[in-house]
């Protein structure tokens, strides 16, 4: 307490704070030294300074100050420390004996703890041993159990079961690189590993790349097949349509009184929809029907996959098929497209199954984005490629083949979810295109078969060139089977034509058909109509002006053109089946005959030869007697070669002429004859008449009158009156001529209702032939001379009015 109390009196001893800078350093260093602090600082000031002599004084000085504290101190505690060396020396004794004590307890406690210590000995080396030994087993079993799975690895790449190696590596690394003992083994480890990686990955690159080789191939044999079963099932199709036609077109020509059911049998194990991609292809095993095998390319993605190579690889894959779809794309221009449009089509048509199937069970390799990205690309380079060929193309049959393959294809990918609108929109673009090609080819065939008309009457002398002539286009006019040989009422030229028109209907049909479009029956229906009136109508026509030379050839066209008005009707049913639609919709909307030119020219053409045949017998009128004195009792010379000549036309027109053109033709030629005689009156040549000679008219008009009636065996009894009124001119013209009242004929009633046809002008002039001289002409009518005959004042009435009014 004493000596603690001294310090702290040391410290602060100098209070001459305000005194010079020795007193102060001084100061510091006691402070510094009491306080234990380190003198550094100090020294290296003084030395700084360039003064240590100052410090040396100031330590000199502080160690004086010491010396008078310690001798301070050592006189307070003198006593103490006398007192405290007495009991030292009374210790040492006690720590003698105790030391003799513990000399003797060590010598017994190392005569018993040797053996024991010996024992210790051996038990501590022994248990290092064994520790040792474990550890060495340890290190063995790990050492094993590493070369097992390095034997695994070997073994999986002797096989090239490359992802179970891999496996059997990331083992390795994951359970045995820290752990294994061995840095020998563990550097081997560590250098291998990542070289046989690298070589799997290598062999997985190249077996991929082989794949990429031999999927261009199976891709085109794929589409090739995939676009065969979508043909087949469109043939399935049409004979399931075809016999829905039979079956309604007995049904509605009531044949049988049988009930039709039809069934389809799928016996081809076609399947529509995603079923049917099983197929074309396997994604694991590789047993499809074309070994369309998309093992390589799992494969090679999942070990890319382990390989933590996953993006690349998708980008990788991506852009190689790419690559082949633009190679895919290239035309040739060596080789006709005509030829090569089906390899070019069933190529993308595979190459898009193909990547369904990828998309569906590649577990992300290829994404829904990217393969729409791929068809955007490729119907963009298809519509391109047949807008181009489209263009170049000249024949309508090309241009159908290569549409129907591409309906096809489009068919084919519609069931794989792929939108083909833009593909359809090119063949419906191309559609009026199509038939005006169509159209030409069809002129030119119809223009070659009208050509090659010899204007005779087909022979048929089998029952299968009936069927072929007659019955495939229902012209026949009786469901009896004829016998044969038979000699149809119709030139070969019906069929050839019927033929080409049929066709065009089917190849019509075929093109709208499968191009996304419903309802197309009155596109055809506009194109047959073009076909019937601008082709086969004005080949006709041109037929009938330049070519018929005779009766029996205008007879022969005239019969061909009723023929052709039955064609029409099974062109237009013939239409409407193959578009789907019911017959009676068809029969509603059924236009006139569209080969009304040709009908009427032939039937005025056949008409005007007759009436020139006619004109001839005609000329025999010259030698009537017109100023006969006494009523003829028989018919004039030129009515009788006339009727002649109109039995015998008859008799031959009858057996090929249908009965409504024979009518037509009689009725104008029986008009032609009424209007010679007529003419023939009103002529130069005949002066005057008399009564007489127009009562031998009369006998000659009911001739060919009763020959108009004697027709209702053949026509109805109402044409046969048609016929007779062909010959109402002269028949009115006659009555007037005998009337005893001429001058009725001013009346507006009667004339309407009995002299309606005659012409007021050709009236005069008739009458005025007729009185002259008056004595003979009217001598009959009166008894006396002298005494004017009504009849003549009121034809001389009748004369001068009518003279008036002109």
């Amino acid at each position: 307490m004493n000596s603690s109390k001294s310090r702290r009196k040391i410290v602060p001893t100098s209070s001459e704070n305000g005194e010079s800078g020795d007193k102060l350093d001084q100061l510091l260093l006691s402070s510094a030294i009491s306080n234990g602090e380190e003198l550094s600082p100090f020294i290296r000031k003084v030395f700084a300074t360039g003064k240590p002599e100052t410090l040396i004084h100031h330590l000199r000085h502080f160690s004086r100050s010491k010396e008078a504290e310690i001798e301070e101190v050592c006189k307070v505690h003198y006593q103490d420390f006398i007192m405290a060396v007495d009991d030292l020396r009374s210790l040492l004794s006690d720590v003698d004996s105790l030391k003799s004590s513990l000399s003797n307890s060590n010598s017994q406690l190392q005569s018993v703890a040797g053996p024991l210590i010996n024992s210790l000995d051996s038990f501590l080396e022994a248990r290092n041993k064994c520790q040792n030994i474990s550890l060495a087993i340890d290190s063995l079993r790990t050492c094993v159990r590493l070369m097992e799975v390095c034997s695994r690895v070997n073994f999986h790449m002797s096989k090239n079961n490359y992802y179970m190696a891999l496996k059997c590596m990331d083992s390795i690394e994951r359970e045995f690189m820290d752990k294994t003992p061995s840095s020998t083994l563990r550097r081997m480890l560590e250098k291998k590993i990542p070289e046989i990686r690298t070589h799997i990955e290598r062999r997985i690159s190249n077996e991929f790349g082989d794949w990429l080789v031999e999927i261009r191939t199976v891709s085109r044999n794929l589409g090739q097949l995939a676009i065969g079963q979508a043909s087949a099932g469109r043939q399935r199709d049409e004979e399931l349509r075809i016999r829905q036609r039979q079956a309604e077109e007995q049904s509605r020509l009531s044949l049988r009184d049988t009930v039709y059911v039809l069934e389809e049998d799928d016996d081809d194990g076609y399947v529509n929809g995603n079923e049917g991609n099983d197929v074309y292809a396997t994604g694991g095993n590789g047993n499809g029907m074309l070994g369309f095998d998309l093992t390589p390319l799992y494969r090679a993605y999942h070990i890319h996959q382990t390989l933590g190579l996953e993006d690349r690889f998708k980008q990788y894959y991506f852009e190689n098929r790419k690559l082949q779809l633009t190679s895919d794309f290239q035309v040739s221009s060596m080789t006709p497209f005509l030829e090569s449009h089906q390899t070019f089509f069933a190529q993308i048509a595979g190459f898009f199954i193909v990547e369904d199937r990828v998309l569906r069970t590649g577990g992300g390799l290829m994404s829904k984005m990217e393969v729409e990205s791929l068809w955007d690309t490729a119907v963009s380079k298809m519509c391109s490629v047949l807008e181009d060929q489209f263009s170049r193309m000249r024949t309508a049959n090309h241009l159908l083949l290569i549409k129907d393959y591409v309906s096809l294809l489009g068919v084919t990918l519609l069931r794989y979810g792929y939108s083909i609108d833009a593909l359809l929109d090119v063949l419906n673009k191309h559609r009026d295109k199509y038939h005006e090609l169509l159209l030409s080819d069809c002129r030119t065939q119809i223009a070659e078969a009208v050509a090659a008309d010899k204007f005779e009457q087909m022979w048929m002398n089998k029952e299968y060139e009936y069927s072929m002539n007659v019955l495939s286009f229902q012209i026949q006019t009786s469901d009896v089977t004829p016998a044969f040989p038979y000699i149809a009422p119709f030139s070969s030229t019906v069929p050839d034509c019927c033929r080409i028109v049929r066709s065009f209907i089917e190849d019509s049909v075929s093109f709208m058909s499968h191009g996304g479009q419903l309802d197309f029956y009155e596109v055809v229906k506009k194109y047959l109509n073009r076909l019937l009136t601008e082709v086969l109508d004005a080949a006709l026509l041109k037929l009938i002006n330049t070519s018929i030379t005779g009766v029996n050839q205008a007879m022969v066209v005239a019969a061909n053109m009723a023929v052709f008005e039955r064609a029409c009707d099974f062109f237009s049913r013939h239409a409407a089946q193959l578009s789907g639609i019911p017959l009676r919709m068809a029969e509603r909307g059924r236009r006139q005959f569209p080969l009304t030119k040709a009908r009427d020219a032939s039937e005025q053409m056949l008409s005007g030869l007759l009436k020139k045949k006619v004109d001839g017998f005609m000329t025999l009128i010259e030698n009537v007697n017109w100023m006969i004195d006494e009523p003829p009792q028989t018919e004039n010379e030129y009515a009788n070669e006339v009727i002649i000549f109109l039995e015998t036309l008859l008799s031959t027109a009858q057996q090929i002429l249908p009965v409504q053109v024979l009518k037509r033709v009689l009725q104008a030629v029986l008009s032609h004859i009424s209007e010679m005689i007529v003419i023939s009156l009103a002529g130069e040549s005949v002066k005057r008449f008399s009564v007489n000679a127009i009562m031998g008219i009369d006998i000659d008009v009911k001739l060919l009158e009763s020959f108009a009636e004697n027709q209702a065996s053949l026509v109805s009894e109402q044409e046969a009156n048609e016929l007779k009124l062909a010959l109402v001119e002269v028949r009115q013209l006659v009555n007037l001529l005998l009337s005893n009242n001429p001058e009725s004929f001013l009346n507006p009633v009667i004339r309407e209702r009995s002299y309606h046809a005659l012409d007021y002008r050709k009236v005069v002039i008739i009458s005025e032939k007729l009185k002259e001289p008056t004595e003979r002409l009217f001598g009959t009518f009166g008894s006396r001379g002298n005494k004017q005959n009504p009849k003549k004042k009121s034809l001389e009435s009748l004369i001068k009015r009518l003279k008036d009014v002109n």
